[in-house]
This record gives C-alpha cells, structure tokens and sequence, in this order.
C-alpha cells in the first residue's frame, strides 16, 4: 500500500561507517517541490528504497526472572548520552538468526542470564521515524541464572538490576534517569500491572 503523495526521487550516501549509513533522500513534496531529508540505516540501502520491512534489525529483550519474580533492567553507558541508560539488553540480529536466537545470544552475552522460555516476539517497530529506519522485535521472555559481564564486548558497560513493581515504578518516576523509550513503557505497566 503506497498511495503516498510524496515521492522519493533519488538517494545520495553521505558517510559509511559500516554499521550505520546517511543517506540524503531527494523527494518531491505534494505541493510539487523538490525537498530533501537526511536519514541513517543500518541496511545498505534504506528501507524505503528496498521494500524490506519484514525483518528487524535488533532485539529488545524484557526479560522476567522466574527464580527472583523481577523484571530485568539493565543500567549500560551510552557514548552518545554521555552517561548511563536504563533499559533492556538489547542487540543487532546477525544474518542468518531469528529474532529468538538473536534475544537468547544478547541476553547471555549482555546480562549472562539464560532464557527459559520465550513468552511472544513483536513484529519490527520504528521508534524514531524521523530519523531513521532502524527498527527492533520486543521479545518477552522468561529467564533464570546469576548476572555476568563476562560475556560483554570491551566497549560495553552495563549494570544488571532486577525491579519489582514498586522498584520499577520508583525507576519510572525519577526524571533524573535516561531511559530507553520501549523499555520505560513495559516497565510502567510492570510497576501497574505486575506484568510484562
């Protein structure tokens, strides 16, 4: 279904850096305009350009640990922040992976935490659309065993926490905490609900 009144007319790779890609696309507004705008992928070409919507490019992992009764939280540094961000282990789907196998890896590699059992995996989602065209599987699982950075790669910092309700409505509530958008509003309904 494409019966957009905006039609993308070329696109211009401005940097390659490898795992991410700025692309100036050049289209032609519904009033007849030529415009631009400057978008990052992690494809090689944009979705837009390519149709392939299908498959995510990363895993968000709410994991509940059945041997604590928590959610899992993670607190990891984020360059880009300059500071730390609460959120979900998180990782790149590598080719070739489901996105099942992709949340069981990332968990164990980022938290050390084994999955027990994968609750429901979300179709890809497009958390900030205006920028780029990265999208993530929130995947639900089930996991158990003692936290590890043993596994984590030399440029990762990350803190395992595991929140009751009221810890991750406390968590919720302190302004003063970066969070990762998808991970805050599973863990506001945690601290409602009792639930993922």
């Amino acid at each position: 279904m494409n019966d957009t009144p905006i039609k993308i007319t070329r696109m211009d790779l401005l940097a390659d850096a490898g795992w991410l890609r700025l692309f100036r696309l050049h289209y032609r507004a519904k009033s007849g305009s030529e415009r631009s705008w400057v978008m990052a992928t992690r494809l090689k070409a944009p979705r837009c350009a390519t149709g392939r919507f299908d498959r995510p490019d990363a895993v968000v992992i709410a994991a509940y640990h059945v041997g604590r009764s928590q959610i899992v939280v993670t607190r990891e540094y984020r360059i880009a922040l300059g500071d730390y961000e609460y959120g979900f282990p998180a990782g790149l789907v590598d080719e070739g992976e489901t996105v099942a196998e992709a949340a069981r890896r990332e968990l164990k590699e980022e938290t050390g935490l084994e999955v027990v059992r994968c609750l429901r995996t979300g179709p890809p989602v497009y958390s900030t659309a205006g920028m780029t065209d990265e999208s993530v599987s929130m995947v639900y699982v089930e996991c158990d065993g003692e936290p590890s950075s043993e596994a984590n790669h030399e440029s990762e910092v990350i803190d395992v926490l595991f929140a009751s309700p009221e810890e991750a409505g406390r968590l919720c509530n302190d302004s003063s905490l970066k969070f990762d958008a998808k991970a805050w509003l599973v863990l506001d309904r945690f601290a409602q609900t009792g639930s993922m």
